[in-house]
């Protein structure tokens, strides 16, 4: 393969990291309430993108997400922007997209069965609940219990249903974007 080639897919995979952190921009201010963490359709995006991207670029799409916000552009739930988001309670939460995507496109990159990629869909989504839970209970003084009835049982069945999702389109979109030279 020539250099431009590859240059040239580079390109295409830098440009869609940016759909992909832009799709989270798009989807991760609207947000249904149900308690001081909202349902967001962001944790879906985090999982295609490490789907689609590879454990890097589902990674950098989220922390150009995450750096969006610091810088002020209203992209967190509920239109909210800035540090004061991230260092808030909920914090935790939007870090924890980071390793939720780079487990979830470790998987992709790896193997071809689904039951990898929902294991490590599930072990991202754990370890962003730790981070987040962990960030809640500190910031606010919550106990363990309170947390995990506020702020991870209430999202379980949502987040099994976007990783349904994933794992059904997810291979689709992966074969599409591939087939016209966009991923790698």
């Amino acid at each position: 393969m020539a250099q431009g080639e590859r240059q040239g897919q580079r390109v295409h995979f830098i440009a869609v990291c940016g759909v992909m952190a832009a799709a989270l921009c798009a989807l991760g201010p609207l947000a249904v309430p149900v308690g001081p963490v909202p349902v967001t359709l962001a944790t879906l995006v985090v999982y295609l993108a490490g789907f689609l991207l590879g454990w890097k670029g589902g990674a950098a799409s989220c922390l150009a997400y995450l750096l969006v916000g610091l810088a002020g552009l209203p992209v967190f739930s509920g239109y909210g922007a800035g540090g004061g988001v991230l260092l808030g309670p909920t914090g935790g939460y939007l870090v924890g997209y980071l390793p939720m995507a780079a487990l979830t496109g470790w998987a992709a990159q790896r193997t071809g069965r689904r039951v990898f990629w929902l294991l490590a869909m599930l072990g991202g989504t754990a370890v962003c609940y730790a981070l987040g839970t962990a960030w809640f209970c500190w910031q606010g003084g919550y106990t363990l219990g309170v947390a995990l009835g506020v702020c991870v049982t209430p999202f379980l069945p949502f987040d099994l249903v976007k990783m349904a999702a994933v794992l059904a389109l997810g291979p689709i979109l992966r074969r599409r974007l591939g087939a016209v030279g966009l991923l790698g």
